[in-house]
């Protein structure tokens, strides 16, 4: 990987890259709620965007719930018909992250940075060991803390390290947030936008997961420049759906409260370079992973 990451705080963290040439472009795959332990998520649907993540150099943003984790022997959540075989044993926790490192291993040069989901943050609370430190670790952190474990919503800023740009520093902000609340039947979590572009000025991206529901929202705003030039820019929202099928089989716990079917997957940031006579300008496009 060419990207470098570091945490400024938990919660802030920047990743940095040169800008070497005109036709510059650098992808960044979004991920969350893999459920990657959950026995009817889709592993060869991961692993063939993880592939495509090696074949295009991507760095891998993960936000959350990689891990289900419900299987435990005293979680009173456990469903046998949920929990991979391999994990049906006296270390159950242990055994999931050991599986999961098994899986994910050859992708680890890639894996820049993982967010706690509240299905991470359940283990805490009631086992007090964290899943995604463990995870990370396992991994085998490199000289760069790679795989970074942030807060459980944060910022994350894209930033080269040779651009002129006259309207801003270069950079290109996101905001990340694990998600919250049922998404509804009907709005599927987009009212959440209205809320978040209030209180969220900073970011042009704004990230989360939790419903696996799958949509993206530009909302356009209106700017001021530092030379007093006005011009409209985006914010754009991204839910990313995950990897886990909650809907095949016609049984379990999403069918007895009524939820409709969902698609799998996430999302691809292609963060790129436009050029005019007086400028230099970073931009970026979302794009469904398939």
């Amino acid at each position: 990987m060419e990207a470098v990451i570091k945490s400024l705080s938990k919660d802030s963290h920047e990743i940095t890259f040169d800008v070497p040439r005109r036709k510059w472009e650098r992808w960044f795959l979004l991920s969350s709620d893999r459920h990657h332990d959950n026995a009817h998520t889709n592993w060869a649907l991961e692993k063939k965007h993880l592939d495509q993540a090696l074949e295009r150099n991507a760095g891998i943003l993960d936000f959350g719930d990689l891990f289900c984790a419900m299987q435990g022997k005293w979680d009173k959540r456990a469903d046998v018909t949920q929990c991979r075989l391999e994990h049906q044993q006296g270390r159950y926790l242990d055994a999931l992250v050991d599986t999961a490192v098994d899986f994910y291993k050859p992708y680890a040069n890639n894996w820049l940075f993982m967010s706690p989901g509240n299905h991470e943050v359940s283990i805490v609370k009631r086992h007090e060991t964290d899943l995604s430190e463990r995870f990370a670790d396992a991994m085998g952190r490199n000289e760069n803390g790679n795989p970074i474990v942030g807060a459980y919503s944060g910022f994350i800023r894209f930033k080269p390290k040779r651009l002129k740009q006259n309207r801003s520093d270069g950079s290109i902000v996101l905001f990340y947030h694990h998600g919250y609340g049922g998404g509804g039947p009907v709005t599927r979590g987009v009212i959440q936008t209205n809320r978040m572009g209030v209180y969220l000025p900073d970011p042009e991206i704004v990230v989360s997961g939790h419903t696996h529901d799958q949509w993206v929202l530009p909302i356009a705003r209106s700017r001021l420049g530092k030379y007093g030039k006005t011009y409209i820019d985006r914010q754009t929202h991204v839910r990313i759906p995950g990897y886990k099928d909650e809907y095949t089989g016609g049984d379990g716990w999403h069918h007895h409260r009524g939820g409709p079917p969902k698609t799998n997957g996430a999302f691809w940031l292609r963060i790129f370079l436009t050029k005019t006579r007086t400028e230099d300008n970073l931009d970026y496009e979302i794009l469904e992973a398939r």
